[in-house]
């Protein structure tokens, strides 16, 4: 072997670049970061399913006082995240997107750990969890957004890597697959979302990011489908217009929707300016109060991420089988048992 070294210059330069700690040391710890947003993604699901089950068990199904529980508990829900984000988590407040995509543009490492951090990572967990356990109407997705680019940044300051927002976008993206345990919006999201282009420096990186925390979430929970399998069929005459007319109206609520939390967050901020704090825990507390009262009103559909009761709408609650009416006649139907399985998986 070694007079073949010598022989051939070449292999020799490609054995010692193989060989070399340097070369592998960056490979090993971004795999490894890749691997443990897959991991951490599985768990902050799990933890957040688990804060959905006990506020459910708190509030319970009887006629007494414990539906109105929420008209308490989520208030000062509210009110305690709030005070943890602004004394101890600052920088976690935000869907956790928009934060990961400024990251991306500063170039001080010092405002970027602001907002990606591992403390900002456990205080993003920490508080979904928390407001999820209060009956708090948000999801985790945007939040694993910015907990994978917390970990895969950090993972890059260990490992020596100097492809910064690269690998934001590969946590990112990363996290985003492991949370829907689907690889290919993973590397959607990094070009729209994140990206905007398919930049040639960065597409290895979060190929082999999505596909590491994938396998690592496939071989924690298993193949499993996020709003379950749909074995209804569509005929192109009579059901195409009604899905083209679902699609053409959920974007545009969903774009109001967008709207609407924006001008609202600017304003809240303008008016938060002069006491941050103590105007930030009465906004909370207001919210709170808000989104009891709707939850009490829908009969607790509100409470939580929505993922629960999404898919068990055709099953037959009056107001999913309103829309599951307009949106295809043929298989929206409805039955007392229907309306019994629906309700009691609600409150399992």
């Amino acid at each position: 072997m070694a007079g073949i070294s010598r022989k051939y210059p070449m292999l020799r330069r490609s054995r010692a670049m193989w060989t070399s700690r340097r070369v592998w040391q960056p490979r090993i710890v971004f795999w490894a970061g890749a691997i443990s947003i897959g991991s951490i993604s599985v768990l902050f699901a799990a933890l957040a399913d688990q804060a959905q089950g006990l506020f459910r068990a708190l509030v319970g199904r009887d006629t007494g006082w414990r539906p109105y529980l929420p008209l308490i508990t989520t208030p000062l829900g509210f009110v305690l995240c709030a005070w943890l984000a602004e004394v101890f988590f600052p920088g976690s407040q935000g869907s956790g997107i928009p934060q990961a995509i400024a990251a991306r543009h500063l170039r001080d490492e010092h405002d970027r750990s602001r907002i990606l951090s591992l403390r900002l990572a456990a205080g993003k967990i920490a508080l979904t969890v928390i407001g999820l356990f209060c009956g708090a109407s948000i999801g985790r997705e945007g939040p694993t957004v910015q907990v994978g680019a917390s970990l895969m940044l950090q993972a890059a300051r260990r490992g020596g890597m100097a492809q910064a927002r690269g690998l934001i976008l590969a946590g990112s993206a990363a996290g985003i697959a492991a949370a829907f345990n689907t690889p290919l919006a993973g590397i959607v999201f990094a070009i729209e979302e994140m990206g905007r282009t398919y930049e040639a420096r960065t597409n290895g990186l979060v190929l082999t990011a999505v596909i590491l925390a994938g396998l690592a979430s496939l071989g924690l929970v298993g193949n499993y489908t996020y709003f379950g399998a749909a074995k209804d069929t569509v005929a192109f005459g009579a059901d195409w217009p009604l899905v083209i007319a679902c699609g053409v109206i959920g974007g545009g609520f969903g774009a109001l929707f967008s709207l609407l939390a924006l001008t609202i967050t600017r304003r809240i901020r303008r008016w938060n300016a002069l006491q941050p704090l103590w105007r930030t825990l009465v906004v909370a507390g207001v919210c709170g109060l808000a989104v009891a009262v709707i939850g009490i009103a829908s009969g607790g559909l509100t409470f939580g991420t929505g993922y629960t009761q999404a898919p068990r709408g055709y099953r037959g609650h009056p107001f999913a089988w309103t829309l599951g009416r307009f949106c295809n006649p043929r298989t929206a139907r409805t039955s007392a048992s229907g309306m019994a399985t629906f309700q009691s998986g609600i409150h399992q």
